[in-house]
């Protein structure tokens, strides 16, 4: 880590500061409320964020008209529910599912972290999810940001260097004044080829106390850190 710090923190929600699993996974089961007794509700969560993941990657190739990301999640969920054999649920009970997604709940290190981190540093999101998405769950998760940058604003998903770019000219820092958060490597790879500094902050239930995810630290990210109070620590705050 470089003696001088950054001067604004942009951080990923899902999965970074919000915990999706356990959440979403809730929200089908009171939903089902019973209906189908024997599914599988963690699975299809996992099948229903990796179809997320190939959305976007295939709008990112496609390109053209903007489509949000709570239809991307609605598409694939109708998918999901005829091939898992999940019967019985109204157009409502869907909408309701999806919804689940505005609505994640933050990890329990997260508003206390974000808190310190803001007494010395900007703070703002920039996440692939809706900008309404992230607005609904910083409000009833208590993730209070200086800024919200989605992928929405900028009409392409992370890790397209526009979206790095477009949060580095709206917050008037130059990239190397700026530090990308993030529980995915992939982002914080994409940002740091951009000139962007980089937090890794381990997620190892991020898919469900079962779920496989790289948690190793690296010595290509200027902070490793477990959680956002130890990269409070680390960032003197």
């Amino acid at each position: 880590m470089a003696t001088d710090m950054p001067k604004a923190l942009l951080f990923d929600v899902q999965g970074t500061a919000a915990e999706f699993h356990a959440t979403v996974s809730g929200v089908l089961r009171a939903v089902d409320a019973g209906r189908n007794i024997r599914q599988d509700w963690e699975g299809i969560v996992d099948r229903w964020r990796a179809a997320y993941f190939a959305s976007v990657e295939h709008a990112s190739i496609r390109g053209g008209e903007w489509v949000s990301v709570h239809s991307m999640y609605r598409d694939a969920l109708d998918v999901l529910l005829d091939e898992w054999g999940v019967t019985g649920w109204s157009d409502a009970d869907r909408e309701r599912a999806t919804s689940a997604w505005r609505r994640l709940e933050p990890w329990p290190d997260t508003t206390a972290g974000l808190d310190r981190l803001r007494g010395r540093f900007t703070i703002a999101t920039l996440s692939n999810a809706d900008v309404a998405a992230v607005v609904e769950m910083s409000k009833s998760g208590g993730m209070r940001w200086d800024a919200v940058f989605t992928a929405e604003m900028g009409g392409v998903f992370k890790p397209d260097p526009r979206i790095y770019r477009m949060a580095a000219r709206y917050l008037g820092f130059a990239q190397q004044d700026i530090m990308m958060v993030a529980c995915h490597k992939y982002d914080l790879r994409a940002a740091g080829e951009l000139g962007f500094r980089t937090a890794f902050v381990a997620r190892p239930v991020e898919f469900g106390p079962h779920g496989v995810v790289d948690t190793t630290y690296e010595s290509d990210f200027d902070v490793n850190a477990a959680d956002f109070l130890d990269l409070a620590d680390q960032l003197g705050c």
